[in-house]
């Protein structure tokens, strides 16, 4: 018999899209399960069979062991693929899937467990002889221990939450009277994530590579690794880029690595996909920083270089065959790039967004892999992790795969949501990054001051054609072509175009048949529309012929600028705005969330810059302060209250 025929993928996004894509090629029927806001999203609409679990909230869908267990009951599904996050490195789970006679494709519950906790992996590493950082991994976590041992160990020093992963519950202290406040908030921040507040300190390597090793073991005893991934450039330590391989790593390097990485598999007897990651000083020294016990978000570098289907591998040890090839076996080709595209704006403080995808489609193109869940249409919401997808690309060479990478990245169609599409676009074309030459300081000591982190207002170009866009829109509208389309005795007409708080008056005047002459302020441009159906438009602006994609409904315009997000909406008609300006003691919130911490209480004398509450969305705590000094005039929320963007929070006089 079969060691399992159906699976369940207890996940959603990307990565359930992308597993289902394996197992369906290796004719295993799959299982979805979805919460309310995901009940029309593409990992569903893809699954042979999905079952309801819950509502949107992560702790009633995707994290309710019961109503997960339940789906594959129903569906007779025999194995569970948990993707990565969510239960993915809950030993619990894995018991409980073995407790109810379904194969968990992962390791064993007791390697999750123990690479689980950031302080029992550790002090497992020192004994297995793996090389980690100084350190304080202890199981008393009152402060007072924590103060001395920070002594200890010296600044600066990083706090981890044991439990943690992607950056949250860690906290960078430079100095001894940041300590408490930042332990504070590490522990609120991974307990809300991960249900633990323990923590660990580290002494901080303030500028080291993050190079990890990807491992695969079999119950047949065989462990291989299948070479490693340079995930050194971060932000708020969540990776933005990976690469496989490493750009410095030298082969002797490369299998030390590898040794010690096998050396940390062997120490909890580790079954499946599995990822030991080890910071890389300048010198060429590493040190252990964790071990995932999973598929990693990064997985397809590896995939690229290796020409191996790591997913499959996975159903392949799962269903208890052995590994198909020996170390001497694994061979690297070429190089691979990733990025991940998250809907978040760089130009607020990195604010993950939410809102409607009005215009989804990726460039892909030779050696072009692109990853995602999207559909035009779909919501992105505030429970889940704002990351849409990842852009992937391989070439014969680092700056083939990096030329390619970018052109997928600049020409990737995303409109409705802010995304970091530029930010990506100005890392990958970044000289210091062309040359290898990075660490997990490269965006803070090289992109401070970069154009992807300021609102950047619409060119005049992208303007002029906006006006056009909509002109012909008008001229549709009054049932001619454009080229039939005149204004009366040839005035020109004007347009007021509106972004946010921003506006801009363009005139519009009809030259020959086709070609329009846009004004605004001193500038002139003529735009000549040669097509436009709704979705692309092409069009001649000042000479130059291109293809813009494009979404008009009801006076609002969504543009993209390559790489970008521009939304338009013709104000022309629209009543005069209030002069009244918001007055500066509103707060209110920056994102749909929650509201996980109130600090202030109404009558309360705050002063500016002040903690006020703590939002939480998207996985990430934000804190609110006070932009005034004054009183609490009117507070308008209570904890744990679900908000939306832009809604009052409080007022302060």
């Amino acid at each position: 018999m079969p060691a399992f025929s159906k699976i369940l993928i207890a996940n959603r996004g990307e990565i359930a899209c992308r597993i289902q894509r394996t197992a369906q090629a290796l004719g295993y029927r799959t299982v979805a399960v979805f919460s309310d806001a995901d009940a029309d999203a593409l990992h569903v609409q893809m699954a042979d069979e999905a079952v309801r679990i819950g509502p949107a909230a992560v702790q009633q869908s995707y994290l309710a062991i019961p109503a997960i267990l339940n789906a594959a009951r129903r569906t007779g599904a025999d194995a569970l693929h948990p993707g990565y996050g969510f239960l993915s490195e809950n030993a619990e789970f894995a018991r409980a899937c073995e407790a109810a006679g379904i194969t968990f494709i992962g390791p064993g519950a007791e390697a999750i467990e123990l690479m689980g906790s950031k302080r029992l992996s550790k002090l497992a590493m020192l004994a297995a002889g793996v090389p980690c950082i100084a350190g304080y991994q202890g199981a008393e976590q009152d402060d007072a221990t924590l103060q001395r041992e920070a002594e200890r160990i010296g600044y600066p020093l990083m706090i981890k939450a044991s439990a943690g992963g992607g950056g949250r519950g860690m906290r960078l202290v430079q100095r001894a009277e940041e300590l408490l406040a930042q332990l504070r908030t590490a522990r609120s921040e991974a307990l809300h994530a991960f249900g633990s507040d323990e923590l660990i300190l580290e002494q901080a390597l303030l500028a080291p590579r993050h190079v990890e090793i990807q491992v695969f073991g079999d119950r047949h005893g065989q462990l291989i690794y299948l070479g490693e991934r340079d995930c050194s450039i971060q932000r708020r330590h969540q990776k933005v880029v990976e690469e496989a391989p490493c750009p410095v790593l030298t082969a002797e390097l490369r299998q030390a690595m590898g040794e010690a990485a096998l050396k940390a598999c062997r120490a909890v007897d580790y079954v499946g996909a599995g990822t030991v990651e080890f910071l890389l000083d300048a010198r060429g020294q590493f040190y252990f920083l964790e071990m995932n016990t999973r598929l990693q978000v990064e997985h397809p570098v590896t995939e690229l270089i290796t020409g191996l289907d790591l997913v499959a591998l996975q159903l392949h040890v799962a269903a208890g065959q052995p590994l198909p090839l020996r170390q001497e076996q694994v061979q690297l080709q070429g190089h691979a790039i990733e990025v991940r595209l998250y809907a978040e704006d760089p130009a607020q403080g990195f604010l993950p967004q939410t809102g409607r995808v009005q215009r989804w489609e990726p460039a892909l193109g030779a050696g072009v892999r692109i990853d995602h869940g999207l559909l035009e249409g779909q919501d992105i919401s505030a429970f889940y992790d704002p990351m849409l997808g990842k852009l992937i690309a391989h070439g014969a060479t680092r700056e083939e795969a990096r030329r390619k990478l970018l052109r997928a990245v600049e020409d990737s169609v995303l409109t409705g949501v802010a995304s970091n599409q530029a930010l990506l676009a100005n890392l990958l074309r970044h000289p210091g990054f062309i040359d290898g030459d990075f660490s997990t300081a490269f965006i803070s000591e090289h992109f401070a001051d970069d154009s992807s982190l300021r609102p950047q207002p619409p060119s005049v170009s992208e303007l002029a054609l906006a006006a056009a866009l909509f002109y012909q829109h008008a001229a549709q509208a009054h049932g001619t072509a454009l080229a039939g389309w005149r204004n009366q005795a040839n005035v020109p007409l004007s347009y007021r175009l509106g972004s946010a708080e921003a506006a801009w008056t363009l005139e519009v005047s009809q030259q020959d048949a086709g070609t329009l002459q846009i004004r605004h302020a001193d500038a002139c441009f003529e735009v000549r529309l040669l097509s436009a159906d709704g979705r692309w438009a092409c069009a001649i602006v000042d000479g130059i012929r291109r293809r813009y994609a494009y979404t008009l409904e009801a006076g609002h315009l969504w543009f993209f600028t390559r790489p970008g997000n521009l939304h338009l909406q013709d104000l022309t008609h629209a009543l005069a705005a209030s002069q009244a300006s918001t007055h500066d003691g509103t707060l209110r919130a920056p994102m749909d969330g929650a509201i996980v911490d109130v600090l202030v209480s109404e009558g309360a004398t705050v002063s500016k810059g002040q903690l006020l509450l703590v939002l939480e969305a998207m996985k990430m705590e934000h804190p609110l302060k006070a932009g005034i000094d004054g009183v609490i005039k009117r507070l308008q929320v209570d904890l744990g209250d679900q908000v939306k963007n832009r809604q009052v929070l409080l007022e302060v006089e």
